[in-house]
């Protein structure tokens, strides 16, 4: 009887097991919070890379905050979307492209947060850098953009 060296089928498996399975989506969290590292009224982390596939869940871990997209900051054919007060907002990111967010009531004083989707250059990078803001959130969202690729 011939016996089989467990060395070859185990080395398979593990190449087959390697090469054949897909990509896990994985999920951010995002804290909406009164008061963070970076003040008053703000996303923790404010700046997040990801995947076409992962999401991206914004918590309101301080009370009064909402998560939305910024229209005029999303990748071509991305419909904007909207969460409500106290209400945990989830992204599901599809397109590669920078997605930036607001918090509705605390736009005006600077919460923003930027998710970049993707490795290679952002297709909306020129727009998003265009995109107008109100004053303190366009000062906040400089560093992020240029953290953006």
């Amino acid at each position: 009887m011939r016996r089989l060296s467990a060395v070859p089928i185990l080395a398979l498996a593990t190449i087959c097991s390697t090469v054949a399975a897909p990509a896990v989506a994985k999920e951010v969290v995002v804290h909406m919070r009164n008061q963070g590292a970076a003040g008053v009224m703000v996303f923790e982390p404010a700046f997040v890379k990801a995947m076409p596939g992962d999401t991206v869940r914004f918590l309101p871990t301080d009370p009064g905050h909402n998560a939305e997209t910024i229209p005029t900051m999303l990748p071509a054919g991305v419909a904007s979307s909207k969460g409500a007060v106290n209400t945990e907002f989830v992204l599901k990111v599809s397109s590669p492209g920078l997605y930036g967010i607001k918090c509705q009531p605390h736009y005006a004083m600077g919460m923003i947060a930027l998710v970049q989707v993707g490795d290679g250059p952002s297709p909306n990078l020129a727009a998003a850098k265009a995109a107008k803001l109100p004053p303190f959130a366009a000062k906040r969202m400089t560093p992020l953009l240029a953290q953006a690729r």
